[in-house]
C-alpha cells in the first residue's frame, strides 16, 4: 500500500533512521526521522508560483514540540499547544540559518518548512534531529536546495568530544555545541562553553563536521531512493542591466561609501537607488525590481573590492580595530544595577534586577516544569535604525539575540547557593550599526557587576565578518551593519579572560574553511582582549554591596526533620512569621530556608524567630525573652521565638517578691538565662542573674540554702489502717480502717503549704507532715 522507503546507520550510540512514502505523502517532501525513541516529523511544501513583483525569498519554518511526545497534557487552562515558546522560536531559527543559503539567487517561491516532535525519549534534544530531518525533506521534495546539511551536537567531558550527550550529561559538561554543515563546509554554529579555549571550540566544530558528514551521506542514500524530480529555475541574464547601472550609479556608490557617518551614508544611498530607478523609469515591472537587486550587487562588489584589495573599510578602520567605547555604570537612579555601553553607533542600556525565588521563570515543556533564576531579555526598537516600524513583543531575531546573550553570560553566574538571587538583565537598544546582540553582551554584564552579582570574571562580546572572493578571504573585526550585509560571515565571540563562554556563527555563503575560523578566533581574541580593558576602567569586579533598592536575602539550612514545625499544620507557622515580621520566607524540601527583604531588620526578626524554633536552648545562655503568663508561683517567658521556659518566682529578683503581677506584666521584654533543663524538655530560666539592661550575666551571690536534715523515720512496721473510713480495701494493700478527718483544714498542721514548681525556693528535703511517723 505505501512505497516506503528507509535508510538508517548507527550514530553516536543510537540508531538514526529516515523514512518516507508512509506519511504525508501529498507534501512535497515529507521525512520521519526516529533517533533512539525521539521521532520528529518535517514536511515542507513550495510554491509553484511567485507572486507578482515580490523580490524576496520567503522560507517559513515553524518547529513545534508535542506534549503527547512526552506523555504529558500541557498546562494552562486551554490544555494544548499554543504559540511558539522560546524554545520553539530558538529551534526554528537553528532550522533556518544554515538551510537558507542554499537556494539559488532570484529563487522567490514560497517555501514552509514544519517541523513536529511526534515522541521524546526524555534523553537527547529533538532539535538536531529536526534539523536533520529538515534537510532530509527539502532535499527529496525537488525544490531547488543545494543541500543537503547535517548537524549535530557536541560536548566536552573530561577532555573528550562526545556526540549527541545526554540532556543532563551536556548541562555538567564543559560545553554544549550545535554545528550545521554540509559535507564540505560548515554553514552554522550555536554553542554555550564555559571558558574554553580557542583551540578546544574549534575542535569542537571539526569533531562535529566529521560526524556531519555521515549523516549527509545517509540523506543521499535516501534522496537516491525517493527524491522527485528536481525543479526547473530560471537563471535571468542582468549582465547588460548591470552595465548601464555602473556607468549611471557606479561613481556615486563609491563616494557614498567613504562617508563615515550612517546617517549621511544612507541618505547618499537613498538618493543613488532614487536616481538608480529613474534611470529604468520607462522599463517593464520585472526590469525594474531586476534593477533595485542589481543596485545592491553593485553596492556589495565596490565595498568588498575595496576591502579585500586596499583593507579600506567603510568607516576608514583597519579590519583589525574596534570602534570607540564608552561604558558608564549607575546610569539609572532606582534600578538595582544598569549600564550605558556604546561602541561606536551601536548603543544599549542594560539594566539588572534582582527578585527572590518566587520571580524565577517557569517553564512548561517536554521534560516538565523547570524553573529558571535567570534571564535576559532584549528588546530592539524601530527608532534604534532610525526607521518608522513595528513595536511590541519580541520578534524571533529578538529572542535569539537576547539567547544569545545569556548564553554568554550564564558561564560566569555565582551558584543558587552562593547568591540566592532570581537575576533578570534587560537590554533596551537605542542605536544600532553592527552588532547589538554583542553590545548586550558587554553591557548586560556591567549592569550585573553594578548591581553586586558576583560574576566571576566579566565577559566582553565582538562580532566578526567575512569578505571571501574564492580563496582570497580579509576577516573584519568589529563588523558595521552595512558590512554585515554585504559580507559573507556573521561570526560572533564572548568571553573572559580565561576562555570563550558562546559562539555563534551564520554563513551566506556555502561554508568556510578551518583556516577561515582560526584566523577569526584569534583575531576575535584579541578584539574582546581590548573591549574587556575598556569594561574595566567603568568597574572593573562586581560591587560588594548591593543597592539599596535591592532586596536582601539570607539564607538557612535546618535539619529536615524540622521543616514541618517551621511550616507548622497548614502553615500556620510560616505564615504567622511571615505576617509578623513582614519579611518573606521560603523553605524547600532540603531544609533550606530563604529570607528576603529590603529592611535588615525584617530579616533578622524572622530569621531569630526560626532559630528559636528549631534551635535547642543551650544551659547558661542568656537570651532575650517575652513574658506571655503569670502564675502564683513564677512567670512563664518565651524565648528563642518557640520555646517557653519558667522563671520561678524565686528567680524573678535576688529580694524577696511577694506577688509576681508586681514585679512583671504580660508582653514585657525579659532577658533570662537558662539554668536547667529537665530530661521531658521543661526549662528552668532566672532573670536575677542577668543584668536586664545590659543583657550580661550577674554573679550569683546568694547564699545557698542549708537543706533541712533528713529524718530518720525507723522502722514503719505494718502500715497502719486506712483513714477513710470504711471505703473498702486498698488496692495492692491491706484495710486502713477509718482514717478520721483529713489533715488539710485544720488540726495543728497550720496552713497548707504550696509545693515549689522547679525553684530552688522549695527545700528539696520537705516532707510533708502527714507522712512523718509521729504517731
Amino acid at each position: 500500500m505505501f512505497d516506503t522507503k528507509t535508510v538508517s546507520m548507527e550514530w553516536g550510540g543510537k540508531t538514526l533512521t529516515l523514512e518516507t512514502g508512509r506519511i504525508a505523502r501529498q507534501a512535497d517532501g515529507a521525512v520521519l526521522a526516529t533517533y533512539g525513541e525521539t521521532v520528529v516529523l518535517c514536511a515542507v511544501t513550495a510554491a509553484k508560483s511567485v507572486k507578482e513583483g515580490q523580490d524576496f525569498f520567503p522560507l517559513t519554518v515553524h518547529y513545534q514540540e508535542k506534549f503527547s511526545a512526552a506523555g504529558r497534557i500541557p498546562g494552562g487552562f486551554f490544555k494544548r499547544e499554543r504559540g511558539a515558546t522560546e524554545k520553539e522560536t530558538l529551534t526554528s531559527r537553528l532550522i533556518d540559518r544554515p538551510v537558507r543559503p542554499l537556494f539559488p539567487e532570484g529563487f522567490y517561491n514560497e517555501i514552509n518548512v514544519i517541523a513536529q516532535v511526534m515522541s521524546y525519549d526524555g534523553e537527547t534534544e529533538p532539535d538536531v534531529l529536526a534539523m536533520i530531518a529538515a534537510s532530509a525533506a527539502l532535499t527529496i521534495s525537488g525544490v531547488p536546495f543545494m543541500g543537503p546539511i547535517g548537524a549535530a551536537r557536541v560536548g566536552y567531558v573530561d577532555g573528550e568530544f562526545t556526540l549527541n550527550p545526554k540532556q543532563e550529561d551536556a548541562a555538567a559538561g564543559a560545553l554544549d555545541l550545535i554545528v550545521a554543515a554540509t559535507g564540505n563546509a560548515v554553514m552554522m554554529v550555536e554553542s554555550e562553553a564555559k571558558e574554553l579555549s580557542e583551540e578546544i571550540m574549534l575542535g569542537g566544530v571539526m569533531f562535529a563536521h566529521d560526524e556531519i558528514k555521515k549523516v549527509v551521506n545517509l540523506i543521499i542514500d535516501l534522496a537516491e531512493k525517493a527524491a522527485k524530480d528536481p525543479w526547473d529555475v530560471a537563471i535571468s541574464d542582468n549582465s547588460a542591466i548591470k552595465d548601464k547601472l555602473k556607468g549611471v550609479v557606479g561613481g556615486d556608490i563609491a563616494a557614498a561609501y567613504k562617508m563615515t557617518d550612517k546617517s549621511a551614508r544612507s541618505n547618499a544611498l537613498n538618493a543613488v537607488r532614487a536616481k538608480a530607478k529613474e534611470a529604468f523609469a520607462s522599463e517593464d515591472g520585472q526590469t525594474q525590481m531586476a534593477a533595485g537587486k542589481v543596485v545592491k550587487k553593485l553596492e556589495a562588489e565596490i565595498v568588498r573590492g575595496a576591502i579585500l584589495k586596499d583593507g579600506q573599510r567603510i568607516d576608514g578602520r583597519r579590519t583589525d580595530q574596534v570602534r570607540p567605547i564608552e561604558a558608564i555604570v549607575g546610569f539609572l537612579p532606582r534600578t538595582h544595577g544598569s549600564s550605558l555601553f556604546t561602541r561606536g553607533e551601536t548603543q544599549a542600556i542594560c539594566t539588572t534586577t534582582l527578585g527572590t525565588r518566587e520571580s524565577e521563570q517557569m517553564i512548561d515543556g517536554l521534560e516538565g516544569l523547570t524553573y529558571s533564576n535567570f534571564m535576559l531579555h532584549y528588546n530592539f526598537p524601530p527608532y534604534s535604525v532610525g526607521e518608522v516600524g513595528r513595536f511590541g513583543a519580541p520578534s524571533r531575531r529578538d529572542i535569539g539575540h537576547g539567547k544569545l546573550a545569556w548564553r554568554a553570560l550564564k558561564a560566569v553566574l555565582p551558584t543558587k547557593e552562593d547568591f540566592p538571587y532570581t537575576i533578570r538583565v534587560l537590554s533596551d537598544i537605542t542605536e544600532s550599526n553592527g552588532s547589538s546582540s554583542m553590545a548586550t553582551v558587554c553591557g548586560g554584564c556591567l549592569s550585573m557587576m553594578d548591581a553586586g552579582v558576583p560574576v566571576t570574571r566579566p565577559v566582553s562580546g565582538i562580532a566578526m565578518g567575512l569578505i571571501l572572493e574564492g580563496t582570497e578571504f580579509t576577516v573584519l573585526s568589529d563588523i558595521l551593519g552595512d558590512e554585515d550585509h554585504l559580507g559573507d560571515m556573521d561570526f560572533k565571540v564572548a568571553g573572559t579572560s580565561e576562555g570563550i563562554t558562546s559562539l555563534q556563527m551564520d554563513i551566506k555563503v556555502a561554508g568556510i574553511t578551518r583556516e577561515i575560523m582560526e584566523k577569526a578566533l584569534s583575531q576575535a581574541k584579541e578584539g574582546r582582549a581590548h573591549i574587556l580593558g575598556e569594561m574595566t576602567k567603568a568597574l572593573g569586579s562586581a560591587r560588594t554591596e548591593l543597592s539599596a533598592h535591592a532586596p536582601r536575602i539570607e539564607t538557612l539550612q535546618i535539619d529536615k526533620s524540622k521543616i514541618r514545625e517551621v511550616i507548622g499544620t497548614g502553615g500556620k507557622v510560616i505564615r504567622e512569621i511571615v505576617a509578623e515580621t513582614g519579611a518573606k520566607v521560603d523553605i524547600d524540601d532540603e531544609g533550606l530556608i530563604k529570607i528576603s527583604s529590603s529592611d535588615a531588620a525584617q530579616i533578622e526578626a524572622a530569621r531569630a524567630w526560626i532559630l528559636g524554633i528549631v534551635e535547642e536552648a543551650e544551659v547558661g545562655k542568656i537570651y532575650n525573652g517575652k513574658v506571655v503568663n503569670l502564675v502564683d508561683f513564677g512567670a512563664f517567658v518565651n524565648f528563642m521565638g518557640g520555646k517557653d521556659g519558667l522563671v520561678h518566682v524565686s528567680e524573678i529578683r535576688n529580694e524577696r517578691v511577694e506577688k509576681v503581677s508586681d514585679v512583671l506584666s504580660e508582653g514585657q521584654e525579659v532577658k533570662v538565662k537558662v539554668l536547667e533543663i529537665d530530661p521531658r524538655g521543661k526549662v528552668r530560666l532566672s532573670m536575677r542573674v542577668v543584668d536586664q539592661d545590659t543583657g550580661e550575666a550577674l554573679e550569683d551571690n546568694r547564699p545557698p540554702r542549708e537543706p533541712r536534715p533528713a529524718v530518720d523515720r525507723g522502722d514503719r512496721g505494718d502500715r497502719r489502717p486506712r483513714r477513710d473510713g470504711d471505703r473498702g480495701p486498698r488496692s495492692g494493700g491491706g484495710d486502713r480502717g477509718d482514717r478520721g478527718p483529713r489533715r488539710d483544714g485544720g488540726g495543728d498542721r497550720g496552713p497548707r503549704r504550696e509545693r515549689s514548681e522547679g525553684g530552688e525556693g522549695g527545700d528539696p528535703n520537705f516532707v510533708p507532715a502527714f507522712l512523718k511517723n509521729d504517731d
